[in-house]
C-alpha cells in the first residue's frame, strides 16, 4: 500500500430530497491498495458512500474525487470502466456463460475474442474454479458460493484499479462464506488493488481491512485499523467492538 490518495471525501454530504441527510460531513482519504471497509449498521450511510465513488448518485454537499479529479468532472462511463463493483446478489446475465459474464466489460473495451477467453479463464484459476469445468455453465448451474466468485472474477476482468464491494457475502451460507472471506484476503494480497468493502459483520471487517471507516446515523464516527476500534470510547464503537468479541468466542472465521 503506498501512501497516494486514490479516492477522497472532502466535506461530503448527501440529502434526498425533503431534506433527509444521508450522509454529513464526511472526509476520508483512501491510498492506493488500501482495504478500507465501511463499517455500521443498515442506515448508517455505507453503501451511499459507495453509489457516490462511481456516480450512481452524486454528492449535495462538498466533493468526491478519484484521483485527484471530482466525480463531477468525469465521464460516467470511462469512470465506471476503471472500478470494479461487487454486490450481495451478483446478477449474472442469466442467457450467458460463465466465461461470456467475465468477458462482459473487455467486450465493451474492444478486446480480442481470444484475449477475453484467456483473461476469463486466467480469473477463474485466481477466484478458485476450473476453468475447464466452469468457463461453458450456465448461472442456473452455479451454487451461490460460485456465483459469489464469478461475480468477483467479473469485476476484475478489465484490471481495474478500484474495485467496490457492497456487503458481497452477505446472501452465503456460514461456511462458504468463511471460505471465501478466507480466499479473498489471499487475492487482496496477490492483486494489490484499492478496495472499498461495505460490510456490518464486525469478524468480516476485522479480517479484510486495512483501515475501518464505522458510519452512524450518516457521520463517521471513528477511522482507523481494526485493533484502534477496540479501544474506541465511543458507544457504537464498543458496541461493534462487543459483537467482535463475541464472534471470537462462538468460533467465527477469526
Amino acid at each position: 500500500m503506498s501512501n497516494e490518495t486514490v479516492i477522497e471525501f472532502r466535506d461530503v454530504g448527501f440529502s434526498v430530497p425533503g431534506g433527509k441527510a444521508l450522509l454529513a460531513h464526511l472526509n476520508l482519504r483512501v491510498s492506493r491498495g488500501e482495504t478500507l471497509v465501511l463499517l455500521g449498521r443498515s442506515g448508517s450511510g455505507k453503501t451511499t458512500m459507495m453509489k457516490l465513488i462511481n456516480r450512481l448518485i452524486d454528492p449535495t454537499a462538498g466533493e468526491v474525487r478519484v484521483e485527484d479529479r471530482r466525480t463531477l468532472d468525469w465521464d460516467t462511463i470511462q469512470l465506471r470502466r476503471r472500478i470494479g463493483y461487487v454486490i450481495q446478489e451478483i446478477g449474472l446475465f442469466p442467457h450467458l456463460t460463465v466465461e461470456e459474464n467475465i468477458g462482459i466489460v473487455p467486450r465493451l473495451e474492444g478486446w480480442a475474442p481470444e484475449r477475453i477467453r484467456e483473461r476469463a479463464r486466467a480469473l477463474l484459476k485466481i477466484v478458485g474454479l476450473d476453468a475447464d469445468r466452469f468457463a461453458a455453465r450456465m448461472p442456473r448451474e452455479l451454487s451461490g458460493g460460485q456465483r459469489q466468485r464469478i461475480g468477483v472474477a467479473r469485476a476484475l476482468a478489465a484490471d481495474p484499479p478500484f474495485i467496490l464491494l457492497d456487503e458481497p457475502f452477505g446472501a452465503l451460507d456460514p461456511i462458504t462464506r468463511r471460505e471465501i472471506q478466507r480466499e479473498f484476503k489471499t487475492l487482496q494480497r496477490e492483486l494489490g488493488k484499492t478496495m472499498i468493502f461495505v460490510t456490518h459483520d464486525i469478524a468480516e471487517a476485522f479480517l479484510l481491512a486495512s483501515r475501518i471507516a464505522l458510519l452512524k446515523d450518516g457521520e463517521m464516527i471513528f477511522l482507523g485499523p481494526p485493533a484502534e476500534l477496540l479501544r474506541s470510547p465511543d458507544a457504537e464503537a464498543r458496541a461493534f467492538s462487543e459483537g467482535f468479541s463475541n464472534a471470537q468466542i462462538s468460533g467465527s472465521p477469526l
